[in-house]
C-alpha cells in the first residue's frame, strides 16, 4: 500500500461497481457531490468523478469537473509516470483519467481508477497512451518507485488503448 493519501483512499474503494438498472451506486453519487457535479446516476462516465472525489476527500482541490480531459492542465506536469500521478489520455468520445499505481515489468502501467470496466479496479495500460501525467500543486513528491505487480488477465483488466 502506498503512503500517498489519495492512493490509500482509492484502494479502499476497489471493487465498487455500477449497479445495472434504475438503482444507483451510492459511492458514485458521493463522488459526484464532492466535485459538485449535477449527476444523480452511475451511468454517466464517472472516471473523473472518482479521481476528483478521491482528491477532494484528501483535501486536495480537484478540477471539480466531470470531464476527464479537465485534468490535462490540472496541477503540475510530470516528465513521466510516477507513483500516485494522475494519468490522462484521450480516446474516441472523450478521455480517461486514472491514478498510476505501479508497473507490470514490461513497460505497462498498472492504474487504479473508476469506471474501468464499470468498476473501481486496476487496469493495465501502455505508458505511451497517456498524454500527460499530473501531480497536485503544492504537494511534495517523494519519488517512490513504481511497485511491480504480477499481472494476469484474470485479476486485472488489460486496456490496449
Amino acid at each position: 500500500m502506498s503512503s500517498l493519501p489519495w492512493l490509500k483512499i482509492a484502494e479502499n474503494y476497489l471493487g465498487t461497481k455500477e449497479i445495472p438498472g434504475p438503482k444507483t451506486q451510492a459511492l458514485i453519487l458521493k463522488w459526484w457531490g464532492l466535485i459538485r457535479a449535477p449527476f444523480k446516476d452511475d451511468e454517466t462516465p464517472w472516471c473523473a468523478g472518482f479521481v476528483g472525489g478521491v482528491l477532494e476527500e484528501c483535501g486536495i482541490k480537484s478540477t471539480r469537473s466531470a470531464s476527464s480531459l479537465s485534468y490535462l492542465t490540472w496541477g503540475d506536469e510530470l516528465n513521466g509516470p510516477e507513483l500516485g500521478a494522475i494519468a490522462v489520455k484521450r480516446r474516441k468520445g472523450g478521455g480517461h483519467v486514472t491514478f498510476v499505481a505501479g508497473e507490470d515489468g514490461q513497460g505497462n502501467l498498472i492504474c487504479l481508477g473508476g469506471n474501468q470496466s464499470d468498476s473501481v479496479c486496476y487496469a493495465v495500460y501502455p505508458a505511451s497512451v497517456f498524454e500527460t501525467f499530473r501531480w497536485p500543486t503544492g504537494i511534495t513528491r517523494k519519488k517512490e518507485p513504481l511497485p511491480r505487480f504480477n499481472v494476469s488477465k484474470a485479476d486485472i483488466t488489460v486496456k490496449e488503448n
